[in-house]
């Protein structure tokens, strides 16, 4: 099971929607407010993907080097992702590490 990792800007309640996966929360690590480079430093080889709703993490830092796939979401709100739920659970399921995945 691959373990994600839900950005701040996410909704809490988006987990519920991705029960298939082990899905723990930036706020439940403790990790809110850390801007993208430290918390990629924490995350890095800890988990397999981290769910974001951040675009310019990709400008920001070097993902390549990375031990974990991201996957960037196109909205924060809960209504406006739910309707690209498979397209989320299909990234996720598909992505490896180092991976940077952009959901239209």
């Amino acid at each position: 099971m691959k373990t994600i990792l839900l950005d701040e800007n996410l909704p809490v309640a988006l987990r519920h929607h991705l029960s298939e996966f082990d899905v723990v929360t930036v706020q439940f690590q403790g990790w809110s407010g850390k801007q993208n480079g430290e918390l990629i430093q924490l995350i890095d080889g800890k988990f397999d993907v981290f769910l974001t709703g951040d675009k310019n993490l990709r400008y920001q830092q070097r993902i390549e080097t990375r031990k974990i796939a991201i996957v960037e979401l196109p909205f924060t709100r809960l209504q406006s992702l739910e309707t690209l739920l498979e397209k989320i659970r299909d990234a996720i399921r598909n992505s490896v590490i180092g991976d940077y995945i952009q959901i239209q």
